[in-house]
């Protein structure tokens, strides 16, 4: 596994770990959580590759 991919796992899966406590109980910068899924998707995405040649 390469890195953006383990840093997209790693950054998504506590996004979606902060965003439940905030959904349970309410704190100051639980927005952010909604970003960190974002990029953490983006990161997956981008270290997957896909290997789509393009024209």
């Amino acid at each position: 596994m390469n890195r953006e991919r383990t840093a997209g796992t790693v950054l998504t899966g506590l996004s979606l770990l902060g965003y439940g406590v905030g959904v349970v109980a309410a704190y100051p910068g639980r927005s952010v959580t909604i970003v960190g899924v974002m990029v953490g998707v983006t990161l997956v995405a981008v270290g997957t590759g896909g290997g789509g040649g393009g024209a």
